[in-house]
């Protein structure tokens, strides 16, 4: 075995073990350890996507320890898995440089370690979730993520974090619960918790004709288990508040990220454990889809009508997360393919509009209501820069990310033909133009110029990109990533290919 293969490994323990130091360390050593290990690990990340890309074997396995499965536990790696973990830590690595500067006015002093505890533990349970090949570990490493996630909403300790966070614990555990009621099951009807024998195992039955009844609970079970957990309408009531609310980098990570993580482990879930076309016969494919078309429209509804800002932002996750959900209930190579770009081209993107917006509304006299806004994108140019970019990107304009995802989904759409390609292809022209109104309207209004009189008035300040170098590299590093996954789609599209097929 070549060291690089060592990568998945390290990779989940170094940020573990960065979340146990740093809860020894001051804020200031924490952090810089914290940035330090993302960034190691998104560059062995990398660095493993360049060996499978160049070797022939598709993927391999990892034994954990000295006992191979099902005694022992085993991690699998492949091109998504590399590709999924370097996008990752990229993101991470921005979303804390872009919220840097206001963490020390959102964490109390005292406990900005902890802030960096629990962001290197949501790492190592990301990481783990991408790259675990055993079921039940899966789930620990789901809960460790929940845990995390809700302690990075609750750490602001005001009034309305607290309500979103014993929200967010409520319906995350709901959905935990149901996942693992449906993990049980597969255990009691397999015998197995590796994911591959799990698939041999389901495939036996499934010829036998044996279980048929307790297998589409099963599936239904953690498919809701997770869909609850990744805020598909309309399970979807704790995200607003969740990334409205927290601190900038702790929304840009969870709207970013968080989510992704219990997607990605769905996908695998569909494709290495019960196999795809077994989720497709048990029609529960129908079920994901109408959620998300009804979430793609209600979604965007709702950001039309909100008037914070942050808010709005947050409602438009619910309709991305829909557009994801709707690849999957394609049912089709081709929507699996356009729902995982869709994640990277969500994950670059949302974390941009977050951290953007904080400079905006920073420049407005800390006021987040959509009017008071008016004019910061000259008072902050790199924060309306920035906020811009984001915008087109999500409406769908050429050469950003969100156009390319858009045209994979409609490609998945008119490629499909069962009865699903027409409600598919209606509702991404009518989402696609609610996103239009509620994006380019709030683009419209933070360059729509107010005079200097009343800017004094009103307290507001301009803000020049030199006064925070860090915020504003934060921005145009996601802008530009945002355009590579735009402008040079097809490697990245033909990785997700590779990667999925890899999965069976």
């Amino acid at each position: 075995m070549a060291f690089v293969q060592n990568v998945p490994f390290f990779s989940i323990m170094i940020s573990m073990f960065a979340g146990i130091v740093s809860s020894i360390l001051p804020a200031k050593a924490a952090r810089r350890l914290n940035i330090v290990a993302t960034t190691l690990i998104g560059a062995m990340s990398a660095w493993l996507l360049v060996f499978m890309l160049q070797s022939d074997m598709g993927y391999y396995t990892y034994m954990m320890g000295h006992f191979p499965a099902p005694w022992g536990n085993e991690i699998r790696a492949g091109v998504l898995e590399a590709l999924m973990a370097l996008i990752f830590c990229i993101v991470m690595v921005l979303s804390l440089m872009g919220g840097l500067h206001k963490l020390d006015e959102e964490v109390e002093p005292s406990k900005e370690n902890l802030y960096y505890i629990l962001v290197d533990l949501l790492l190592g349970s990301l990481l783990a979730l991408i790259y675990t090949n055993d079921i039940f570990t899966a789930y620990v490493f789901v809960e460790i993520n929940t845990l995390a996630a809700c302690g990075l909403i609750a750490i602001r300790q005001i009034g309305r974090t607290f309500e979103a966070a014993v929200r967010y614990m409520i319906m995350s555990l709901l959905g935990s619960g149901l996942l693992l009621m449906g993990i049980c099951m597969l255990y009691d009807m397999t015998g197995h918790l590796l994911m591959s024998n799990m698939k041999e195992s389901i495939a036996m039955i499934m010829e036998e004709g044996t279980y048929a009844v307790p297998m589409l609970v099963t599936i239904g079970l953690i498919v809701v288990g997770l869909a609850i957990k990744s805020a598909l309408f309309p399970f979807h009531a704790w995200l607003p508040d969740a990334y409205g609310y927290s601190t900038v980098s702790s929304a840009a990570m969870l709207s970013s990220l968080v989510s992704k993580g219990y997607i990605f482990l769905l996908v695998k879930i569909f494709y290495r454990v019960i196999g795809l076309e077994y989720i497709a016969g048990s029609q529960v494919l129908n079920i994901i889809f109408w959620f998300a078309i009804c979430g793609m429209i209600f979604g965007s509804m709702n950001a039309i009508w909100e008037k914070d800002i942050r808010r709005m932002i947050a409602f438009s996750s619910v309709a991305q997360i829909g557009y994801i959900y709707m690849g999957f209930g394609l049912g089709t190579e081709a929507g699996m393919i356009a729902s995982v770009f869709h994640m990277l081209m969500h994950s670059a993107t949302k974390s941009l509009l977050f951290i953007s917006a904080i400079g905006l509304t920073d420049a407005s006299g800390y006021k987040r209501d959509f009017f008071e806004v008016t004019g910061a994108g000259y008072r902050n140019k790199i924060a309306g820069a920035g906020f811009l970019v984001g915008s087109v990107s999500m409406v769908g304009v050429p050469m950003f990310a969100g156009f390319v995802s858009k045209l994979l989904f409609a490609e998945a759409a008119m490629a499909d033909p069962s009865w699903r390609m027409f409600p598919a292809i209606i509702v991404l022209s009518i989402s696609t133009i609610l996103n239009a109104v509620y994006f380019l309207k709030t683009v419209l209004r933070i360059y729509t110029p107010m005079p200097a009189e009343e800017e004094r008035a009103k307290g507001y300040v301009r803000i020049p990109w030199k006064q925070n170098k860090v915020y504003a590299a934060a921005i145009i590093l996601f802008i530009v990533l945002n355009v590579v996954l735009g402008c040079n789609s097809k490697p990245i599209i033909m990785m997700i290919e590779e990667g999925l097929r890899n999965f069976m």
